[in-house]
């Protein structure tokens, strides 16, 4: 069953006041990243629309907001140039099947593995490349930058959105700040006849309603040739920035989405925007923290503003073309402002040094090359830091141990990057004929340590003495008999007359 959200009536109100100052947030983002993409505006239009409102039906996030994305469009760019924008629908449709199948196989779960500092990276890369997306409103199509005086007028409403969205919720929360920002700066311009651009000036957004459409490609093996790269890349950056928005709005709201459940909800909005002529899309941080900051949390905003974002191509594009840019930008510089964690400048010297540099390192990627690209880099160092650091941990305890043999402690993970300093700490030719490494402190963590307990093996069996393996957990015992012959040591379960003291010292 899907909840639309509460059954309060303040909370429907919020819901559906909401998703009109999202789906007002929407239009030039969906026309500027289908310009960047190279395709026509309804196709970004089209792919905000159904994205969005199939994502807030079935999707794992209630309140989250999905639609064409700036992340997938600089993807498209090279596809939609060498091949045209049929292949395009081809590749979001197989994109949304990638998507569908990581749900399906409970690959959302994998998002818990990112670290802190990856998020608040992430999260400060988004909001400097959200802010440096706003600078192309202050330049005209040719690159150069506005007159001064048409520059003043836009930075005079700029700042009076920003104004009016910090100041209401202090006077009254009964409509959100955004909405009542941008109609009070569109009537003003319009009144005043104010010289600046709108939303008409980039395009027009007046269309149909988006119809059934098999892309037109050859369906042949040369074709998934070509598009299979690109879904695969697609599908990976969409459902990397989907669940690391869906984390983000767990945190503000205090509440827990559901990252499998999301994964099924992108597929299915974009195997069904590729069949009706969209660009694809995904999780839209900007404006999901737009409706979240203007009181939407149920399904009912993000149904609602994928339905206004309809409405407005079907029946009212020449309002919406009226307003002007400045109040569109006012608001999301303020999203950037509340998107970034200023706080993570006051904690640059509380936290660990790598901690740090990776915070650093993920938002420089970020804006550098793309969202996916930092996170899996800010993935694979954070790991690598770990593992390092664990790799000092393990230490080894050489004692007399009784029955005539040599006992050795092992504390800490024998793993990958602590078994060259496991090894080091043995010397057969100095035991006696029984040697024992007791793994109560310790265990063996991947093949890795394996190996290096069949080095110790064969080093021991060539001096002529026997190795003794006691101790070890569950888990343990069941990784060295899945291994087999690769571990070729006297025993792996404590021998009996050791078994009868477990101190063994």
């Amino acid at each position: 069953m899907i909840e639309l959200g509460s059954s309060n009536s303040a909370s429907i109100k919020n819901d559906v006041l909401s998703g009109l100052t999202v789906a007002l947030a929407l239009v030039p983002e969906a026309v500027a990243f289908a310009f960047v993409a190279g395709v026509d505006p309804l196709v970004g239009l089209y792919a905000a629309f159904m994205v969005g409102l199939i994502t807030a039906v079935i999707g794992g996030r209630p309140g989250m907001i999905s639609g064409a994305t700036g992340a997938l469009a600089v993807v498209m760019v090279a596809l939609v140039a060498d091949h045209g924008v049929e292949y395009l629908f081809a590749t979001v449709v197989l994109m949304g099947i990638l998507q569908v199948l990581a749900g399906v196989f409970r690959l959302g779960k994998f998002i818990r593995i990112v670290p802190h500092p990856v998020m608040l990276g992430f999260v400060n890369g988004l909001a400097i490349v959200i802010f440096l997306a706003q600078i192309q409103s202050f330049q005209l199509d040719d690159g150069n930058w506005m007159a001064t005086d048409a520059l003043l007028i836009m930075a005079g409403l700029i700042a009076l959105t920003m104004g009016i969205i910090h100041f209401l919720p202090k006077i009254t929360t009964a409509v959100p700040s955004s909405l009542v920002a941008i109609v009070v700066v569109t009537l003003l311009a319009v009144v005043f006849g104010l010289d600046t651009r709108s939303v008409g000036d980039i395009a027009g957004i007046a269309g149909g309603l988006p119809e059934f459409h098999l892309p037109v490609v050859p369906f042949s093996l040369e074709t998934l040739k070509i598009i299979f790269p690109y879904s695969l890349v697609l599908a990976a950056i969409g459902l990397i920035e989907s669940l690391l928005t869906l984390r983000l709005i767990d945190e503000v709201t205090e509440t827990r989405g559901q990252s499998n459940r999301e994964c099924v909800g992108q597929g299915v909005a974009n195997i069904a925007t590729g069949f009706f002529g969209g660009m694809g899309g995904c999780a839209m941080i900007g404006q999901s923290m737009i409706n979240i900051n203007s009181g939407g949390r149920g399904r009912l905003s993000g149904i609602t503003a994928a339905l206004a974002l309809l409405g407005f191509i079907l029946f009212a594009s020449s309002l919406i073309e009226m307003i002007p840019l400045a109040a569109l930008v006012g608001v999301m510089f303020i999203v950037v402002i509340g998107t970034f964690e200023w706080s993570s400048f006051r904690i640059m010297n509380k936290v660990p040094k790598m901690d740090a540099f990776i915070i650093v390192l993920v938002s420089g990627v970020t804006v550098a090359s793309d969202l996916a690209m930092a996170v899996v880099v800010g993935v694979i160092v954070s790991a690598l830091a770990f593992a390092w650091n664990h790799a000092k941990h393990v230490r080894v305890v050489k004692q007399e141990g009784r029955s005539n043999s040599t006992l050795y402690k092992v504390y800490g993970p024998l793993f990958f990057a602590s078994t060259s300093e496991f090894v080091e700490n043995f010397k057969p030719a100095d035991d006696l004929n029984d040697v024992v490494i007791d793994f109560a402190n310790s265990k063996v963590v991947d093949h890795s340590g394996i190996a290096a307990l069949d080095t110790l093996a064969e080093r021991y069996a060539s001096s002529g003495k026997t190795l003794h393996l006691i101790h070890l957990s569950a888990d343990c015992k069941a990784l060295l008999t899945k291994a087999g012959d690769m571990v070729e040591v006297n025993v792996v379960e404590d021998p009996k007359y050791f078994v009868a003291d477990d101190a063994l010292a």
